[in-house]
């Protein structure tokens, strides 16, 4: 009897969770999760929360303190439920204050630790500006683990594996909504699709180096662009997505599979190179530019049912 894509993907990649719905993360039984703005706000907006968010409001000294309360809350439920790393995100108004996320991400773990989290089993999520990048070099370095974010371009993906980040995550299905929205009439199916070439891109580069970060696609938009990354260290996927790999039978090919590294990794880019290199990319540009404005978006959001909760 042939098995579910799901159970075959699972023996090829580790499964990541993209939500921070506890009852999905139960069904599907992934490895780790990960978080964002987005997602916590749509787990705080569930009625079964309210109260206790409430109550966290009520007790929290300013907003950003409730903030960061709330998705470490988020975040210690989901790490009763996976064995693996939890991601959790610094705020996306600080994507470019190095200082200011390298503090964020302290008190996250500080406020994990007081969980009974360890720091092993968080992963602090940092857009991969250049003083993302920066901060999450400092953090590794404290034995802060990190998940670049946000991450579109190669020249990116270069500069987090220098900084020796944990891993990262190059977005998919937002490079792929670029290259549609640019030239609409083109066939990017399968192995055309430009995110999944982008990943792989980054993961033969990271194996032929050397590289021990670890490359996370994320960002799907369909069970194909999943299909043609099987074998990548890891997947984060929708619930939607981690629902149509469950039900669908069929035999799953590899495509992605780890080489021992043939040459040395090359010299890291000064700051100059990386944002001229990133400047002539208009698609990470812009991407990159959009995303953070985005998550900031829903994290107002967020704000805003906070700010009403604390009054009642």
């Amino acid at each position: 009897m042939a098995e579910d894509l799901l159970s075959q993907l699972k023996q090829m990649s580790t499964v990541v969770a993209d939500t921070g719905d506890i009852d999905t993360i139960r069904r599907f039984t992934p490895e780790d999760a990960t978080t964002n703005p987005s997602l916590i706000l749509q787990a705080a907006q569930q009625e079964s929360r309210r109260a206790r968010l409430a109550e966290i409001a009520r007790h929290s000294t300013d907003i950003d303190d409730a903030l960061d309360a709330v998705a470490v809350e988020i975040g210690s439920e989901i790490s009763a439920l996976v064995p693996g790393y939890v991601s959790t995100e610094v705020s996306a108004r600080l994507s470019f204050d190095t200082d200011a996320t390298l503090a964020r991400a302290r008190s996250l773990i500080e406020r994990y630790d007081r969980h009974g989290i360890p720091p092993e089993r968080i992963l602090i999520k940092v857009a991969s500006t250049w003083e993302g990048i920066r901060a999450a070099r400092q953090l590794e370095r404290e034995g802060i683990r990190t998940n670049l974010t946000l991450l579109f371009s190669f020249t990116q993906a270069l500069a987090c594996a220098d900084a020796g980040v944990t891993l990262v995550s190059p977005f998919v299905g937002r490079i792929l909504d670029w290259h549609k929205a640019e030239w609409p009439d083109a066939d990017f199916s399968g192995d055309k699709d430009p995110g999944v070439k982008s990943v792989r891109r980054i993961y033969e580069h990271y194996k032929g180096h050397g590289y021990r970060t670890i490359v996370m696609g994320a960002s799907f938009r369909n069970m194909g662009e999943i299909q043609a990354l099987a074998g990548c260290d890891r997947l984060t996927i929708s619930p939607a997505l981690l629902g149509e790999l469950s039900e669908t039978q069929g035999q799953l090919e590899r495509r992605l599979v780890p080489i021992d590294a043939e040459t040395s990794a090359p010299e890291p880019q000064d700051e100059a190179e990386f944002r001229w290199s990133l400047n002539e990319d208009a698609m990470a540009t812009e991407k990159l530019a959009e995303g953070i404005r985005k998550f900031t978006a829903d994290q107002r959001k967020l704000e805003t049912l906070l700010a009403e909760l604390r009054k009642i």
